[in-house]
This record gives C-alpha cells, structure tokens and sequence, in this order.
C-alpha cells in the first residue's frame, strides 16, 4: 500500500503515506464549493508533474557528475470545465549559476519531459514546460 486517505467532512481530506507517515491535507478549491485551505487533488497533480521532473532531474545530474541543488520551479494550473479537469500545466524551472555544455542541459530536459508523472497522465494535460538555465 501507498497512502491512506480519510475524508474529514467539508470537501476536506487527511493523506497518510504509508512508509513515512508524513500527511498531507487536501481541501476543494474556491471556486469548486471549497475554502481552499489546503493543496486540492488537481494542485497535488500539478506539483507532482514538477516535484518529478526536478527528480528525475537530480538523478540524471548524479549521472553526470553535476548537482541541481537549488534548483527551483513555479507552477500554474489552469482548469476546464465540460468535464473539470485540468486542461494545462505551465512549468518553470530555474536552475543555479552554471556552465553546463548545451549536451548536459538537453539530457536534463529530456530526463525531465519523460518523467514517470508526465507520462501517466492524460495526453488531454498540456505540459509546458521552460527551462531556464
């Protein structure tokens, strides 16, 4: 098992992850009847995508003998409606001062545009993605 999840009443939930026991708490978003207090299930979507690219990122530098450390992304959800979903995902990645060759920066950014969560999720999601070195 993964998680556990507990639904504590008014569109609010309480995620336990199993090997950890780290929790996290999820609420609806304002404008889909929440207080939007909390990361809802659709931000969690979208912090994953980024949370993984600067992963699988960090293990493709160990390869290469360089570090991300510091490295930084901001993330915009926008959603649609007919059915509600999220319909794009804009990404941006900051990395440190660096003089990594053109080589070093496209395998990063191939390692992170072919992470596990960009490719479980709906081809419907649009990704975009700016990596700025």
């Amino acid at each position: 098992m993964t998680s556990t999840i507990i639904y504590n009443g008014n569109l609010r939930t309480s995620c336990t992850h199993i090997k950890s026991g780290n929790e996290i708490i999820t609420d609806a978003p304002t404008d889909n009847n929440g207080k939007g207090e909390a990361f809802s299930p659709t931000d969690l979507v979208a912090t994953a995508l980024a949370s993984c690219m600067i992963t699988i990122m960090g293990i493709k530098a160990a390869d290469l003998n360089i570090t991300i450390d510091g490295t930084r992304a901001t993330v915009e959800k926008i959603m649609a409606s007919s059915p509600r979903r999220i319909e794009r995902v804009n990404i941006e990645i900051n990395f440190p001062e660096n003089d990594w060759t053109d080589s070093v920066k496209k395998s990063l950014e191939i390692s992170a545009l072919n992470c596990p969560v960009a490719k479980s999720v709906s081809e419907q999601m649009l990704q975009n993605v700016k990596f700025n070195f």
